[in-house]
C-alpha cells in the first residue's frame, strides 16, 4: 500500500510532523485557552482587626457564588476562581493589594472594599489596571461621584441613599435636636453631612447641633463621647460606628444608660448581621437600625435560595457584605457574557447601564455615575430569633433605590 504522501520513511516523518503541528496549532488556539483556564477575580477586604468579620462574610458570599457559577457551567465556558488579599483598612494596603491581585495574580476582574476612605484613596489608581472594579461595600458616594471612572462601580447602597432613608425616618420621628457619633473619617462626616442636608430638605426648622462625635475608626474607649454626646441633651442622635467598633460602643453606651434616655436613636449599619450576632440579646431593642441589605426583607425566588444555602453552608444569615460579594460575581457573570470577553475595557464597558437579578431584586448599574440604584432597609430592633441568632427587625421599611438615590446630575461624576 502506498502511503498518499509518498513513500519511504521521509515521507512518514512530514506526516508525523504535519499532525503535530496542526495538534499544536488547535491546542494553542485562543477558545480552547480559553476553556481551560480560569476566570479569576481578584478581592480586597479586611480579614484582619476589629472589622475583620466584614470580610470573612464577604469571602463566604464569594465562595458561594463561585461554586453555584462553577457547578452551572462556569461563565464563557471557563471555571471561575478568586483570591483574596488584607486590605487591612488602609489606603496603600489596598493599592499595593491591587496590584498584586492584577499584575501577579491576573486577576480579570477586581471587587470588594470594606471602608470608604479607603476606597476614594484605590478608585483614582483603578483605570491604570485596566481591570473593572465592583465595589461592594464601601459607601463614599465620592467613588460614583467626583472619584467616578470608566473601571470603578457600585453593587451597593453609599451614603446617599442610606442617608436618605435615614432622614425621613428622622423627620417622621418628632425629634428636633439631632447630633451625631461617627467614625472620624470619611464615612462617619459624610453620613453626618447627608443626613443633615436631607433632613433639612424635610424639616427645615430641625437643629443640627454643634456638639457632635468623631472618634477615630478602631478606638476601643467610646466613654468620652458618650458622655458628651448626653451632656449636649439631643432629641435624636445618628450613629454611623460600624463593625467592632459599634460593638464596643453599643456595650459602653448600655452601661451609660444611653439608651435609657428618650432620645431617638439610629444605628446607620445597626442591622448588619456581624454586628447583631457579635452583640445577641445585648443590642438594645426598640431602636432604629438600617442595613445595606436585609436577609428576611425580599420576597423573591433568588433571595429565598441563596438565605437558605448560605444558612445552610454556614450555619449564620447572610449579611449584607455577605450579600453584596455574592451579587457582585454574578453581576461579572453577566457582563463578561453580555462582552463575549473577559477583556478588561469590554468588561467595564458592559457593566455600564447593565441590569441583573440579585438577592434584593432587579438591580441596574446607573451609565451615569456607576452606581446601582438600589436602597437600604431600616427597621426597630425586635425579638432575639433563636434561629438566627440575631435580633429581628420590627416595623421594617424596605426603600426603593428609585426613592433614595439622588439624580446622576447631583454626584459631581464626569464620565
Amino acid at each position: 500500500m502506498q502511503c498518499p504522501f509518498g513513500s519511504g520513511s521521509r515521507s512518514a516523518a512530514r506526516f508525523a510532523a504535519a499532525v503535530a503541528a496542526s495538534a499544536a496549532l488547535v491546542a494553542s488556539a485562543p477558545g480552547v485557552q480559553a476553556q481551560q483556564k480560569p476566570i479569576r477575580f481578584g478581592a480586597i477586604y479586611i480579614m484582619s482587626g476589629s472589622a475583620a468579620a466584614y470580610g470573612q462574610f464577604a469571602k463566604q458570599g464569594m465562595e458561594l457564588a463561585a461554586d453555584e457559577i462553577n457547578k452551572k457551567g462556569g461563565i464563557l465556558g471557563r471555571q471561575v476562581e478568586f483570591s483574596l488579599e488584607d486590605g487591612q483598612g488602609k489606603v496603600d494596603v489596598a493599592i499595593q493589594a491591587a496590584r498584586k491581585l492584577v499584575f501577579q495574580g491576573g486577576a480579570d476582574a477586581l471587587m470588594g472594599l470594606d471602608s470608604s476612605g479607603v476606597a476614594n484613596g484605590l478608585t483614582p489608581i483603578v483605570p491604570e489596571l485596566r481591570k473593572p472594579f465592583v465595589i461592594t461595600h464601601a459607601a463614599s458616594p465620592d467613588v460614583t461621584g467626583k472619584l467616578c471612572n470608566a473601571y470603578t462601580y457600585r453593587v451597593s447602597v453609599n451614603v446617599n441613599q442610606n442617608m436618605g432613608a435615614a432622614a425621613l425616618i428622622a423627620a417622621e420621628s418628632g425629634a428636633r435636636r439631632w447630633t451625631t457619633i461617627g467614625p472620624d473619617y470619611a464615612f462617619g462626616h459624610q453620613s453626618w453631612e447627608y443626613f443633615g442636608k436631607y433632613l433639612k430638605q424635610r424639616k427645615p426648622d430641625v437643629e443640627l447641633m454643634q456638639e457632635v462625635a468623631f472618634p477615630r475608626f478602631g478606638a476601643e474607649d467610646f466613654v468620652p463621647f458618650i458622655n458628651s454626646v448626653m451632656q449636649s441633651k439631643p432629641d435624636g442622635v445618628l450613629i454611623s460606628l460600624w463593625g467592632g467598633d459599634l460593638v464596643n460602643f453599643v456595650r459602653q453606651a448600655k452601661n451609660l444608660g444611653f439608651f435609657d434616655q428618650k432620645y431617638q436613636v439610629l444605628l446607620s449599619l445597626g442591622a448588619a448581621v456581624e454586628v447583631l450576632s457579635a452583640l445577641g440579646e445585648q443590642m438594645p431593642q426598640g431602636v432604629w437600625a438600617g442595613t445595606r441589605y436585609w436577609f428576611a426583607a425580599h420576597d423573591n425566588p433568588i433571595n429565598k435560595a441563596f438565605v437558605a444555602s448560605y444558612l445552610d453552608r454556614f450555619g449564620a444569615p447572610p449579611s449584607y457584605n455577605a450579600e453584596g460579594a455574592y451579587a457582585a460575581m454574578y453581576l461579572y457573570k453577566v457582563a463578561m457574557e453580555k462582552a463575549g470577553s473577559v477583556d478588561g475595557a469590554a468588561v467595564a464597558k458592559a457593566l455600564s447601564g447593565i441590569s441583573f437579578d440579585a438577592p434584593n431584586g432587579k438591580v441596574t448599574i446607573r451609565a451615569e455615575d456607576h452606581q446601582a440604584v438600589v436602597g437600604p432597609t431600616w427597621g426597630k430592633l425586635g425579638a432575639f430569633d433563636a434561629k438566627y441568632k440575631v435580633r429581628m427587625l420590627d416595623s421594617m421599611r424596605v426603600f426603593k433605590g428609585e426613592d433614595v438615590t439622588p439624580p446622576a446630575a447631583e454626584t459631581g461624576c464626569k464620565l
